[in-house]
C-alpha cells in the first residue's frame, strides 16, 4: 500500500502534489482500493487539492490533512445539494481516508471551462448565460442549509473578522490610496447596510469562470455545470453575486441587469444602498483583490473614489 506523506506546511503540500511521480502511485492505489479504472489516470496540475482524473467518467480529489475543512465542505455539499439543482454538479460515488487524508471519488464533470469558452461567446450569449448563473445561485440559496449550518465560520463571525483586517488587507495588496480614503466610511456603513444574522443561505463564495462548465446548444451556449465547493459557508445571499461582478460582468450594464434579474432581483431593486453593500461586500469578500480581479479595462483610472467605482461594477 502506498503511503501519503506526513506534510507540515501548505507549501509543501504543493511542492509534492506538483510532482506525478510522488503524487500519483497513492492516488492509483487508492482507485485500484476501491476497484475504480486507472490505467487512463490523469494529474490535474491546477487545484487546490490533489485531483486525479481516473477516466472520463471519475475524477479521486484527495485532501492534505491541512485542509480537512474542504473535504467536510464539498462532502456536504455534494450531499445536500444533490438532484435539487438545474444544472450538473458532481456526484459522490464513494469517500474515504488514508494516512489522515480524506478523500472522495466523484463523477467527472463535461463541458467547457467558462474561463476557456467565455471569449469565444458573442454578448447577447454572455447575458444569457450570466442570467442562467443568477438562476442557478438562486437555486442553490433555496437548499436548505442542513448540516452546512456547522459549517465555520459562522457569517457574523466572518464579517467582524473581515471588517477588522480589510484595510490592512488591501493596503497590502496595493488599493490606491484614492480607494482607501473611503474604506473606513465604507466599513462604517457596512455595519448598518449587511444584515450579521440573516436567515442563512448556502454560499460556495466562488462563482467564478474556472467553476462554471459551458456547453454549445444550437447557436449559442447554456452553463451546463457547477463545481468546487471546498470553501462553502452560510450567510447573508448576495456574497454570492460577487464572483460574477467581479470577472465577468465588466461593467455592462446589460450583463449586470441579466445576471441580477437571474438571482431574482428587478430593477427596482437595485439601489443606491444596494450597489453600497455589494461594494462593502467586494471588499470585504475572503478572496477580495480588486487589482487583479475587476475585469473592466482601465478601472482604476475611471473612477476617483469607492463611490464612482461601485457605479462602474452596477452602472444601473
Amino acid at each position: 500500500m502506498h503511503s501519503l506523506p506526513d506534510l507540515k506546511t501548505i507549501e509543501a503540500f504543493r511542492a509534492w502534489r506538483s510532482d506525478a511521480a510522488q503524487c500519483l502511485p497513492a492516488a492509483l492505489d487508492i482507485a485500484r482500493s476501491h476497484g475504480l479504472p486507472r490505467a487512463d489516470a490523469k494529474l490535474f496540475p491546477t487545484g487546490t487539492n490533489l485531483v486525479v482524473a481516473l477516466d472520463d467518467d471519475l475524477v479521486l480529489k484527495i485532501f492534505p490533512p491541512l485542509l480537512r475543512h474542504q473535504f467536510v465542505s464539498e462532502q456536504i455539499s455534494l450531499s445536500q445539494l444533490r438532484g435539487r439543482l438545474g444544472v450538473a454538479i458532481p456526484e459522490i460515488v464513494c469517500e474515504g481516508e488514508r494516512d489522515q487524508w480524506p478523500y472522495l471519488v466523484i463523477t467527472r464533470m463535461h463541458g467547457i471551462v467558462a474561463s476557456e469558452a467565455w471569449p469565444m461567446l458573442t454578448e447577447d450569449q454572455k447575458e444569457r448565460v450570466l442570467g442562467q448563473i443568477g438562476e442557478t445561485i438562486a437555486d442553490v440559496q433555496r437548499v436548505p442549509v442542513g448540516m452546512l449550518s456547522g459549517i465555520e465560520p459562522r457569517w457574523d463571525q466572518f464579517l467582524f473578522k473581515q471588517i477588522e483586517g480589510c484595510r490592512a488587507r488591501h493596503e497590502r495588496l496595493g488599493l490606491p490610496k484614492k480607494f482607501l480614503d473611503g474604506l473606513d466610511q465604507l466599513l462604517s456603513d457596512a455595519k448598518t447596510l449587511i444584515p450579521f444574522d440573516p436567515p442563512p443561505v448556502i454560499l460556495t463564495g466562488e462563482y467564478i469562470p474556472e467553476n462554471f462548465l459551458l456547453a454549445r446548444e444550437g447557436a449559442g451556449w447554456r452553463l451546463s455545470g457547477l463545481i468546487d465547493f471546498g470553501d462553502v459557508m452560510t450567510g447573508w445571499g448576495e456574497y454570492d453575486l460577487l464572483g460574477p461582478s467581479a470577472f465577468m460582468t465588466a461593467g455592462m450594464p446589460r450583463r449586470v441587469l441579466s445576471l441580477l434579474q437571474g438571482f431574482g432581483y428587478s430593477r427596482a431593486d437595485i439601489d443606491q444602498a444596494m450597489k453600497r453593500r455589494l461594494m462593502a461586500l467586494m471588499l470585504l469578500h475572503r478572496a477580495s483583490d480588486p487589482i487583479r480581479h475587476i475585469c473592466i479595462e482601465g478601472w482604476q483610472q475611471k473612477a476617483s473614489d469607492l463611490f464612482e467605482l461601485q457605479e462602474l461594477l452596477w452602472p444601473l
